[in-house]
């Protein structure tokens, strides 16, 4: 302990860094507002290439300047040959596929585009490539060869058509627009304030990417979408619900997929996902699946009300995103990757703001070792 201990914020909790237009999460109402837009709204409706202009421009566009940015975006989706080899090499040696974005990440610059002068084009071949780099070293690692990128095609859809070479039904294109949009910001977290950080000291923009590509695939803050998907194919029927969640808390095992550090409340990207998940199952999904989730859902929060009382542990974002990629027909390896290429436009965001600041981050801290110590040099 020290007299400056009642300074220290532990993790920053409650510091507040800076000010921003992009996102505002209230924990205590269950709010989470995206560019002035409740996210309820926004997720839903708008296209992928909609959120992104909004969040580098502040606003919606206006329908040539939708086009021009679409095109854009599309004409940037090829990755150079280098970026290509260097996943190769990681696929032919196994490398996790977080890992394999985070190297490709920092060559993105490598034809000058991600790395140029405009702001707009270094943003789009960023943001375009992003999808091209997790499909083809999906399909790498998994023995097949990549599959170029479709200018015909939306970014959601694009990447599927990317991981699987063959082009997704429009319910399955729309479900992954919705989670894209859902997750594209969330305030100052940790992989969005070290791309701040970052960009702060001067840095270019392909830096503040690579490293908060580093930040998400720390599981304390990429999370893990796949194991609360896991419990409810392990719990199998709705009959085993109650039996198997009452044996796990009894254990003193967590629950994936509920409680949220900020979140007191229902997870409002959750609802927007269920939302989700309900119409992509509707469309020909597996709808014993979604009724399993929907009843383990219920079964948990009754049984987490009943043995931790005032805790306040309500369905977080991760539920649904386990059950909607699934559906969609992504495994649980893609499942922080695919975040990833929606976050990078947040990150690109909260750059630009960073760089308008003109501020360099530079937090204090308090000394608590040793003073008074006299060289002696080694005995």
């Amino acid at each position: 302990m020290t007299d400056n201990q009642d300074m220290i914020r532990p993790g920053l909790e409650g510091v507040v860094a800076a000010e921003t237009t992009l996102s505002s999460v209230d924990g205590e109402a269950g709010e989470l507002v995206i560019a002035g837009y409740p996210v309820e709204e926004l997720a839903p409706n708008a296209t992928f290439e909609e959120t992104a202009y909004l969040l580098w421009n502040g606003e919606l566009p206006g329908g040539g300047e939708l086009k021009s940015f679409a095109g854009m975006l599309a004409s940037h989706r090829t990755v150079p040959a280098a970026t290509l080899a260097l996943l190769r090499e990681a696929a032919a040696n196994g490398v996790p596929a977080m890992d394999a974005l985070r190297m490709a990440a920092g060559t993105l610059d490598l034809d000058g585009a991600a790395g140029g002068s405009e702001p707009a084009v270094r943003a789009a071949a960023l943001a375009a490539r992003f999808p091209t780099i997790v499909a083809a070293y999906w399909r790498l690692r998994n023995g097949g060869e990549p599959v170029g990128p479709r200018a015909d095609l939306g970014h959601a859809a694009n990447y599927l058509w990317m991981l699987r070479a063959s082009e997704p039904s429009a319910a399955e294109a729309r479900a992954l627009e919705t989670y894209l949009n859902t997750v594209v910001d969330h305030g100052l977290n940790a992989s969005t304030f070290t791309a701040r950080v970052i960009v702060s000291t001067g840095s270019d923009l392909v830096s503040a990417v690579a490293g908060a590509v580093g930040a998400l695939k720390g599981p304390l803050h990429g999370g893990a979408p796949g194991p609360a998907l896991d419990m409810v194919l392990e719990i199998g029927s709705e009959e085993r619900a109650e039996s198997y969640i009452r044996s796990k808390l009894a254990r003193g095992e967590r629950l994936m997929g509920f409680g949220h550090r900020v979140y007191k409340v229902r997870d409002p990207r959750a609802d927007v996902l269920a939302a989700a998940a309900e119409r992509l199952f509707g469309n020909g999904g597996d709808r014993d699946l979604y009724r399993l989730a929907t009843k383990v859902e219920e079964t948990a929060l009754a049984l987490l009300e009943e043995q931790k009382p005032g805790r306040r542990l309500q369905t977080n974002v991760e539920f649904y995103t386990a059950l909607l990629l699934h559906g969609i027909g992504l495994p649980n390896d893609l499942f922080t990757p695919t975040f990833a290429v929606s976050r990078v436009v947040g990150w690109i965001a909260h750059a630009f703001e960073q760089e308008r600041a003109g501020r360099l981050i530079r937090p204090q801290s308090v000394y608590v070792g040793p003073r008074g110590r006299q060289w002696k040099g080694t005995p």
